[in-house]
């Protein structure tokens, strides 16, 4: 099969691209001609160009609105079969914002299967939204991860002795860190032998500005910048607890890396965290301020997060999710 799989444009770190990456390389082991177009949501001439080129049997798109927008224009009355994986933003936010949702419906409706790989958020947008669901399937997550060295405390001079929290994150409102960090004060004010990180690509300058601010009045607290993907799982295991505050997430990169390498996690109880973490098993779910703290004065206890350190690599094979990706994808030409 010719394979194209349609990105949003933006730092190349974010999930998109790591996942992007991962169906890629999955595809081409099975003998796949795959290509990658990075798509703006203004489109010009270049992405039909591209199209016409590469004469794809079927595409991909990571994203219904930020890819479904370009892909709409640059694929018109080209008939190229398509599949669409929906994204937390998609789910949480699209479907509900009056400039996203013709086109998210759109998309929805003409894609030959509509994609998920959170099984909590399958449920929950079948019950919302039954007429534009009949195609919807499940994709099993998989993971890889990389293999590039990065001590994480030596390259950052991160105290040994401390309990390192590491929240990987694009900074942006949906991911609360300037939250995170105003609940971490309560933390403070009990315990001084930990340090909060958080490392991702900066999305929207005005907010970052604002946690920027906030670090500077907290001395238990630093941005470590962006980390490369393929660094961040030995950047992970630098760090003792992962912590995921998102307002609303689909199902994050980083907290299925730290599930297979077994470190304990700490995140909101959302749907998109409560897929990955097993509450008392390899993490804890909160649900409110207090009980982010008493979360997080337990992590504090070396024999409390090894309680929590339960590695499991095999939960997200890849090899699974490129087989089932591929049956799809057949499925989409036959029906063609």
């Amino acid at each position: 099969m010719r394979i194209l799989i349609v990105i949003p444009r933006q730092d190349r770190i974010s999930g998109n691209w790591v996942t992007a990456h991962r169906f890629q390389h999955g595809l081409k082991k099975h003998g796949h001609q795959v290509a990658l177009h990075d798509a703006k949501l203004q489109t010009d001439g270049v992405f039909r160009q591209q199209l016409l080129d590469f004469a794809p049997d079927v595409t991909i798109l990571l994203h219904a609105y930020r890819s479904g927008k370009p892909w709409l224009k640059a694929a018109s009355n080209l008939s190229i079969p398509y599949v669409v994986l929906l994204t937390g933003t998609d789910v949480n936010h699209g479907l509900d914002d009056p400039d996203q949702i013709k086109t998210i419906h759109t998309i929805m409706r003409q894609a030959a299967f509509v994609l998920l790989q959170n099984p909590l958020i399958v449920a929950g947008i079948k019950a919302v939204h039954p007429k534009l669901t009949t195609n919807l399937r499940e994709l099993t997550p998989g993971i890889v991860l990389g293999t590039v060295d990065y001590d994480l405390r030596a390259v950052h001079s991160l105290e040994k002795q401390q309990t390192l929290f590491l929240c990987p994150a694009g900074l942006r409102p949906v991911k609360g860190v300037l939250e995170l960090l105003q609940m971490f004060d309560q933390v403070a004010m009990q315990s001084s032998t930990f340090h909060l990180a958080f490392c991702g690509p900066i999305l929207d300058e005005g907010y970052a500005q604002c946690v920027f601010d906030a670090i500077e009045q907290r001395p238990w607290a630093s941005y470590l910048g962006s980390i490369t993907p393929g660094a961040m799982a030995n950047a992970m295991r630098g760090a003792d607890v992962i912590i995921n505050n998102s307002q609303t997430e689909g199902l994050a990169n980083a907290l299925l890396e730290a599930a297979t390498i077994g470190l304990p996690i700490l995140a909101r109880k959302i749907p998109g965290n409560a897929a990955v973490v097993r509450h008392d098993n390899n993490g804890l779910l909160y649900s409110n301020k207090s009980e982010f703290t008493r979360y997080a004065l337990q992590l504090l206890n070396r024999e409390r997060r090894q309680q929590l350190s339960c590695p499991d690599p095999d939960r997200y094979n890849p090899d699974k999710e490129t087989a089932e990706l591929i049956t799809i994808l057949q499925k989409t030409i036959s029906m063609t």
